[in-house]
């Protein structure tokens, strides 16, 4: 009888040549190359789109001296130390402003966001004046320009507003149309195409026999690219037969910049998935040190970047947002983001073996007694899904780590830095 000699699983002791995630996640940004290609949009089409060039304002922001206050604009000579009585001689409104100048001993009623007469550069709060006919005194210390937003005080014309690279967010469309733009040249949409291998997968709408299960991976990776504001290619399920995987991966990497498949890549999986991914690209196949989503496959296909995810659910997520998203924003030419990362106390003991990165998600939260804390969302098996669904971060947990006691500080990274 032969010896059975056990094979390395996920419940082996990883290797120390097993690659780390911070490493898997820099060989792999170190062969994307943003793409050049841009195109105008009108600025309503910009949300969420990556900037091409930086962007120069052609004006200050504001344009003129304006006032911050209801109240009057006055000279700020005319101030003295006690009581100034000055001689009301018009008024000035946002959009209609006072067109003669101001002389000493003169100041103008004023309105917030109007524009400061010729000669003022102080407004003083109309709480803080009395008014006796046409002259108005002024009580108390005040002092030279208070009360004025200057001429290009938010912005100066010729300076530089917003980089190339930039992910244009809400407030900056509110930023750009202050500047009177009305386009801006933005890069072109990656496009993604993605599909599921497995041939007890089933789509939505189908009729599922004993050993099937609906397709839920297509939909998260649909969602986190469109979060993503990438153009999508969903492919469907793809069976698992080397006729029907050489066919789809050819058409994905003739159509697309990148192609993410989940499932069949893990030990174990079919041999004609790596022989057929090494006749069509340069595709590595990676163990990494961590839990969930040890099994990774990057490479290219023809022109086209590849990811082979693994087939779990919350697998596909993690692997997703740490290894996927950075390359795809580095791809659309984004601006490089630090991952944020917070420290919360541990609501209860949180186990764990040494040896592997671990993401388990987790439910952060402000406690009685207004600290950070978090909380695990149930069982933390890669293939349980609501686990992310309740989450709101991943718990990240190094790889010498061997457990967190309750009470005890831990990492999270918010899934607000992320989707």
């Amino acid at each position: 009888m032969t010896e059975f000699t056990p094979q390395p699983s996920c419940a082996t002791p990883e290797p120390a040549t097993t690659l780390r995630v911070d490493e898997a996640r820099q060989r792999i940004l170190q062969q994307i190359t943003a793409i050049n290609c841009w195109r105008k949009v009108a600025l309503r089409d910009a949300l969420g789109q990556v900037l091409h060039e930086d962007v120069i304002s052609p004006l200050s922001v504001p344009p003129h001296a304006n006032s911050a206050m209801d109240g009057y604009a006055l000279r700020g000579e005319d101030l003295t130390n006690q009581t100034t009585t000055l001689k009301l001689i018009g008024s000035a409104f946002a959009g209609r402003p006072f067109k003669n100048a101001v002389n000493a001993g003169e100041c103008v009623r004023i309105m917030t966001g109007a524009m400061m007469p010729e000669h003022c550069d102080t407004v003083i709060m109309q709480e803080q004046a009395e008014v006796q006919d046409d002259l108005i005194v002024f009580h108390g210390e005040h002092h030279l320009g208070e009360n004025v937003r200057l001429a290009g005080e938010d912005i100066q014309a010729g300076s530089v507003v917003l980089r190339a690279g930039n992910r244009i967010i809400p407030a900056d469309l509110g930023l750009l149309a202050s500047l009177g733009l009305a386009e801006i040249k933005v890069r072109r949409k990656i496009r993604v195409a993605f599909f599921s291998t497995g041939d007890e997968l089933r789509s939505l709408g189908e009729s599922l026999t004993p050993g099937d299960i609906y397709d839920s991976n297509r939909y998260t990776l649909f969602a986190m690219l469109k979060r993503l504001d990438a153009d999508v290619i969903d492919m469907g399920v793809v069976k698992d037969t080397p006729d029907d995987l050489r066919q789809a991966l050819l058409q994905a990497a003739a159509e697309a910049d990148v192609v993410i498949t989940s499932g069949g890549v893990s030990v174990g999986e079919a041999d004609y998935v790596k022989q057929l991914l090494a006749e069509l690209g340069q595709v590595d196949f990676w163990k990494i040190a961590m839990k969930p989503g040890r099994p990774l496959a990057y490479g290219k296909i023809a022109d086209a970047h590849f990811f082979g995810l693994p087939g779990n659910p919350v697998s596909v997520m993690v692997t997703f947002y740490q290894f996927v998203q950075p390359a795809l924003n580095k791809l659309a030419g984004a601006l490089e983001q630090t991952p944020l990362l917070l420290q919360a106390v541990a609501a209860a003991d949180i186990r764990k073996r040494p040896g592997r990165f671990e993401f388990q998600r987790g439910l952060l939260r402000s406690n009685t007694a207004n600290q950070l804390e978090v909380s695990m969302t149930g069982e933390q098996g890669s293939g349980i899904l609501h686990s992310m669904s309740h989450a709101n971060c991943f718990i990240l947990l190094d790889e010498d780590c061997d457990g967190i006691a309750a009470g005890q500080s831990v990492t999270v990274q918010p899934f607000a830095g992320l989707i």
